[in-house]
């Protein structure tokens, strides 16, 4: 019989195959057959700025266009500096509080390391 790995997410020795991945039915934990827990299959996803440079949580960066606010008439200007930006998973990677407009959300292609 085939040996499959345990779950390396719960420890299930119930694991079983679905196309390329290895599934385990007690947690619904999926991953690659080969790829363990700590062996950088699941690194952190790296955030570059539209110039291609690396942000890290608490930088700060410029916004290089002007963008509408969703749900308001006002626009963030070009050249708004935004500080102590946080690095979020989603469609919109920063999470900050600007001055005069509160809480956002920013797209990294949108913004240049300061």
């Amino acid at each position: 019989m085939n040996e499959l790995p345990n779950c390396p997410s719960c420890g299930s020795a119930y694991t079983y195959e679905d196309g390329s991945l290895l599934v385990c039915p007690e947690c619904a934990h999926e991953w690659m057959p080969g790829a363990e827990a700590g062996d950088g299959a699941d690194s952190a996803k790296v955030v570059r700025d539209a110039n291609g440079n690396e942000l890290r949580d608490g930088d700060s960066v410029t916004v290089i266009k002007d963008l509408k606010v969703k749900g308001s008439s006002s626009v963030l200007k070009i050249g708004t500096k935004v500080k102590n930006i946080r690095l979020v998973d989603g469609d919109h990677d920063i999470d900050c509080k600007i001055d005069g407009f509160g809480a956002m959300k920013l797209k990294s292609e949108f913004v240049r390391k300061a």
